[in-house]
């Protein structure tokens, strides 16, 4: 039982969901709780005008609850736009479970998160995100439908985070070709800022390509068995984001172009996997455009992993997930093209067309 209860005044102070600055106009926030898996989850939605919202599911040791509502709100938000302007006819969703994944994930855990997703009617469609792997949707699958991602060899698109890291690179490419002439990224510096799945993915790629890849992690252990098995440079600095580099590729969590950082960061092209990297959108987004910083917006280049699981919802095979995944690289040339010609920084040209399709398809469903 809870022995003290937050008074009415004192709630209306918190703005729990409501007042956060990361609310925007969420249509619905589920709070998950069930004691005897030990299961905390938010399901956050943000927009479902454009189709059910689909998106991950992650776990992470938020350092207290307002940081994981805070983290799913944005995160949804980043789906809706996401899908939008990829036009895939979804909406955006995210859900966050709150918990060290190494240790306290569970089949339990799982399959109660899956009754909570499958509470929701198809609303929301979860998959795999930061601390998930396909085997726990395949876990989900067993109590409810409403999740992509699953194994091959259920039937599913599998592990979307090497179609991701592909989605990244075609980004990277077309930011480079914008910036540089040129879209050969042999001799390129890059430095690639976590090595999870979708990073060493990338790294994978950048080294194909002939680029001189860095790689930054707080796993040291990973940092040397990536490093062995591509030839990837360990990065020793104190500070990566003041590097003198090409290309600064953001993979891990995001909000890393902050007011910290932001004034220090000497790469010419900013081009990574990770969420949300921009903590204030307007004001870091015109810094970095008054910079001559190239920056591909995160949500574009890093859909191709929703696209890899929309592919279960459609029924596409491999050959069109690769195609719409290429065509990452074009949209991206678009939207840089469109930000300097409208003197807008390119998260907002990319934003604009997300709303432009919302909106379009908002006064088709009143008519």
């Amino acid at each position: 039982m809870v022995s003290e209860l937050i008074n009415t005044n004192q709630l209306s102070k918190a703005d729990p969901v409501f007042g956060q600055l990361s609310f925007d106009n969420h249509e619905q926030v589920v709070f998950c709780n069930d004691k005897d898996t030990g299961l905390k989850a938010i399901i956050g939605i943000h927009n479902t005008v454009l189709g059910p919202a689909l998106g991950g599911t992650r776990m992470w040791q938020y350092a207290n609850e307002w940081e994981a509502v805070n983290d799913v709100l944005r995160l949804s938000r980043g789906m809706t736009f996401k899908s939008a302007i990829t036009g895939l006819n979804l909406g955006g969703g995210k859900a966050v479970i709150i918990g060290d994944a190494k240790t306290q994930k569970t089949p339990e855990l799982m399959k109660r998160f899956g009754e909570f997703v499958h509470s929701l009617s198809g609303k929301y469609i979860t998959a795999e995100d930061v601390g998930m792997e396909t085997a726990d949707m395949d876990t989900v699958r067993e109590v409810t439908p409403y999740v992509t991602g699953i194994s091959e060899d259920k039937g599913g698109a599998g592990n979307p985070s090497p179609i991701t890291a592909y989605g990244v690179f075609m980004g990277m490419k077309a930011a480079a070709k914008y910036k540089f002439g040129t879209d050969v990224l042999e001799d390129r510096t890059v430095i690639v800022q976590g090595i999870g799945h979708v990073g060493e993915s990338l790294v994978e790629h950048l080294t194909n390509d002939g680029a001189k890849v860095i790689i930054d992690d707080i796993n040291q252990e990973r940092l040397e068995a990536i490093s062995k098995k591509y030839g990837a440079s360990i990065y020793k600095g104190n500070n990566v984001y003041a590097e003198a580099v090409d290309i600064y590729a953001p993979c891990a969590l995001g909000a890393t172009i902050n007011d910290t950082t932001i004034n220090t960061i000497q790469a010419k092209v900013i081009a990574g996997a990770a969420n949300n990297q921009l903590a204030d959108e307007l004001t870091h987004g015109r810094i970095l455009q008054q910079k001559g910083i190239v920056y591909a917006p995160d949500f574009l280049i890093n859909a191709g992993g929703i696209i890899n699981v929309y592919a279960e919802l459609e029924n596409y095979g491999k050959q069109e997930i690769m195609r719409k995944t290429e065509n990452i690289y074009n949209t991206t040339l678009e939207i840089l093209s469109n930000a300097e010609t409208n003197d807008i920084t390119t998260h907002q040209a990319a934003l604009n067309i997300a709303l432009a399709r919302i909106e379009a398809r908002k006064k088709e469903n009143q008519q």
